[in-house]
């Protein structure tokens, strides 16, 4: 799923009619590396520009889906559209369109990948949007290890 607010007038912006139109779209990890980019496509409102040209991201063809993928993300999930909820804002012209998807294709870049083959997220610089204009860097994680056999749990830092 994404989220996509609204144009001033409270009409949707592109990515979201493009979701709904085609009946496909792709979700592209957001890092620390094309955070600028990220943020520059998403103020960017003229329909006919492409945003990944306009903000230097390159376009890759997707496998299941027509929507291209952004080659500097480290992962990308291809999804086929299920639907659309409008969500209030702070005003009458301030909506918020949460897209809900079917994960039909998954990629993710083999630099990303550990020897023991599971997924690097620290590595990736992943970030998240928090709200406002604030977002975060994912730079530490921890498992929660179930040690029934001690009757408690643990948490183990991942180092980077």
């Amino acid at each position: 799923m994404f989220s996509g607010g609204s144009r001033a007038d409270g009409s949707k912006k592109d990515t979201v009619l493009n979701a709904e139109e085609t009946g496909e779209f792709v979700v592209n990890m957001a890092t620390w590396d094309t955070r600028f980019q990220m943020n520059d496509t998403s103020w960017i409102m003229e329909p006919e520009i492409d945003e990944l040209e306009k903000t230097g991201l390159t376009a890759v063809p997707s496998i299941q889906v027509k929507p291209k993928r952004v080659s500097e993300s480290p992962v990308h999930f291809e999804c086929k559209y299920h639907q659309t909820v409008q969500l209030p804002g702070n005003s009458p012209e301030g909506l918020h369109h949460v897209v809900f998807g079917q994960v039909v294709g998954i990629h993710i870049k083999d630099d990303y990948i550990t020897d023991e083959g599971l997924v690097d997220t620290l590595k990736m610089k992943v970030i998240a949007r928090l709200g406002y204009n604030d977002y975060t860097l994912v730079d530490k994680a921890f498992s929660i290890i179930d040690n029934k056999d001690k009757g408690k749990m643990t948490t183990n830092w991942k180092k980077s």
